[in-house]
């Protein structure tokens, strides 16, 4: 296989290890490109987000991998950045104006339409269970809504290479409600946000993350022929947080997607997006 991976952490913000640990393990395994991408600034404290003021020394130390890996493994600067709003999101001048090879757009929190409350949709259940509660009156077809309505608006304001995810509020959702992405709603809103991907031209990662644990891709496998469909361009990425994750699910991922109909997946060569071939 050509192994890569662009969506991964490091202790710069939730992943658990350094940056250079990551990169040892896919030289290790054989990885031909490799990014970096940690959870960028916000502006609110998140444990889970890098600082503003670490940037420099990220990209600085991205850089120095570069240097001392050349010829071993291609290594690239990425950033996964949350669109809160307008004022904040991978479209803004501060993230356009970072020295990244990449930026991962990304939607982990959403808005109350009428208070204005912010609340992550990502997590452990009893703290998702709970901010439902608080924020959204248990209001979940009312998150989907405002979760897609925030997708949707992130991919009209742009600046990102592709798209983290794109369907990660299923997972907690479902664990409150196990019927609820069966419903017409809930699949309405998914295929109209697909189109709009479509229509844009842009990119779409499938997220292997959870496949190990629960068998899932995000987005959902049964979504897949969908996007062969609207001709999506696909990365294949494994969201990892520890060093031994890095290429866990793509077998797998990429057996689904040969299945599915799909000839090839999208990668970085010398900087450049390219078709790989699954025949390949």
């Amino acid at each position: 296989m050509y192994l890569s991976n662009y969506h991964s952490h490091c202790d710069f913000c939730d992943g658990r290890a350094p940056m250079e640990a990551f990169v040892q393990a896919a030289v290790d395994a054989g990885f031909r490109g490799y990014g970096i991408s940690s959870h960028s600034p916000l502006p609110f404290d998140a444990p889970c987000a890098m600082s503003a003021g670490r940037v420099g020394e990220y990209l600085a130390g991205i850089e120095r991998l570069k240097r001392e890996y050349a010829g071993r493994i291609e290594l690239y600067a990425g950033m996964e950045i949350d669109y809160i709003n307008e004022e904040h999101g991978p479209s803004t001048t501060y993230f356009q104006e970072l020295p990244l090879d990449y930026r991962i757009g990304a939607v982990h929190y959403v808005t109350h339409p009428s208070s204005g409350r912010l609340m992550d949709i990502d997590g452990k259940e009893e703290r998702f269970r709970s901010a439902l509660a608080e924020i959204f009156d248990g209001d979940l077809e009312g998150l989907v809504d405002a979760y897609y309505d925030a997708s949707e608006r992130m991919i009209a304001r742009g600046g990102f290479d592709f798209i983290a995810h794109l369907d990660k509020v299923a997972m907690n959702a479902e664990r409150v409600n196990p019927s609820i992405t069966g419903t017409r709603h809930y699949r309405d809103r998914l295929m109209a946000y697909l189109e709009e991907i479509a229509a844009r031209g842009l990119m779409i990662e499938i997220n292997t993350k959870a496949y190990p644990a629960l068998g899932i891709l995000f987005p959902r496998q049964e979504y897949l022929k969908r996007v062969l469909e609207l001709q999506i361009p696909v990365i294949v990425n494994s969201d990892a947080h520890f060093p031994l994750a890095i290429n866990e699910g793509r077998r797998e991922a990429l057996e689904i997607l040969r299945a599915t109909g799909f000839r090839h997946v999208t990668c970085l060569e010398a900087g450049a997006w390219t078709r790989i071939y699954l025949d390949n």
